[in-house]
Formats: structure tokens, sequence, C-alpha cells
């Protein structure tokens, strides 16, 4: 393998995380001008409630992920516990996160638009990764992707190992990275505020 590759992969990595900053930079943007058709009511809570049981269901299921992927990604074909019904687990919990985010506006639509500029990005994000592998692994990694969805997750196909070489830095870093959505709560409360005030002036009313 050699230092190109893994510098083409790190590079399409470092875009995706460029794509998805500037992308919910413009959610939230977005979001300043926008309140819900339904005001500070129940439905408005249980959205939010919803967006946080979302993000929480994506914190611990990223964690589980990397306790299987954590430094090994490009070392070697991941198959086993989450990976061996989804080659992407880790994206599939990251549209669950987007989701989430979103939520916390209280609107099901900003949820999806969330969820949606979430999909677009890693879609190219996933397709570029998955080719870089298949120049890596060859056939091994073509027989995975034949037998395993891109997200699904297909637990027909559950194959597990009985003991894991975990290296924590990556499982704290990515608990790290996880807790940071749940800034989304105090930002779109505090948007909320300002709209209530008459500070923020509210353009778009959205279910």
């Amino acid at each position: 393998m050699t230092t190109a590759s893994s510098f083409d992969l790190q590079r399409v990595q470092r875009i995706r995380k460029w794509a998805v900053g500037l992308s919910l930079l413009a959610a939230v943007g977005l979001a300043l001008v926008t309140t819900t058709l339904w005001g500070d009511g129940a439905f408005h809570e249980g959205v939010e409630a919803l967006g946080l049981g979302a993000m929480v269901i994506a914190i611990v299921g990223r964690a589980w992920c990397s306790l299987y992927i954590g430094g090994r990604k490009k070392a070697e074909i991941v198959n086993t516990g989450p990976y061996s019904i989804s080659r992407n687990p880790l994206y599939l919990f990251s549209y669950v996160a987007a989701f989430g985010v979103g939520a916390q506006t209280g609107s099901v639509v900003m949820g999806l638009l969330f969820l949606a500029i979430a999909m677009v990005v890693f879609h190219f994000t996933v397709q570029r990764e998955e080719a870089w592998l298949l120049n890596a692994f060859g056939e091994p990694y073509a027989a995975y992707m034949r037998r395993t969805p891109r997200f699904g997750p297909d637990f027909s196909k559950w194959q597990d190992e009985e003991t894991l070489s975990i290296r924590p830095e990556f499982f704290l870093a990515t608990i790290r990275d996880g807790l940071v959505m749940l800034l989304a709560i105090p930002i779109f409360e505090a948007i909320e505020k300002l709209q209530n005030m008459g500070v923020l002036r509210t353009l778009l009313h959205l279910p």
C-alpha cells in the first residue's frame, strides 16, 4: 500500500469534513430565518426529543463501529460486527445524527434537510473511499462488496468475532466527535429565543 494511496484517502476524508462543515453551516444559516408552523407547542418539543434520541443512537452506534474499524481501515478489510451487515455503518449512523441535529429546530423538514445534505456529501465520499479500497485490496474487497450492502443493514449477514483488539485513542476520538453534535441543542435553543425576542427576523415557517 503506497504512501501516495494513503494520502489520496486522507485527502478524500479532509474534503468530506470540509464539505459537511460548510453544508451544515449553510443549513444553520437557513435556520436563523426559519421557524416551525406549530410554534413552541408539544409537537415542536416532540420533534426535538426525537432528534435528541437520534443523536444518542448515533453517538452510541458510531462508538460501536469504532471498536471494530479504529485504525484498521487502511490495513485490512473489516467485515465483522456492524461491518458484516453494512459496508459503511459509520456513515449510516451519521445519517441518523444529521437528522437529529436538524430536528433540534423543532421542524421535521429541517431534520430531513440536514439528512439530505449528509446523504449527498457522503454519497460521493463513499464512492471515492470504496474505489480506493477496491484498488488497495482487490478481489477480497470486491467479494465483500458483493455480499454486503453499501448501507443496509442486512441482519441476515451478521457475523462477529470472539475478541477485539481495541485502540482507545480512536474510540475516544469517535466519542468526542459524536458529543460535539450535542452543541446543536443550545445553538438552536438560542436561535429560538432570539426569534421570540424579535432579534432575528423569521422569513419561513416550516412543518
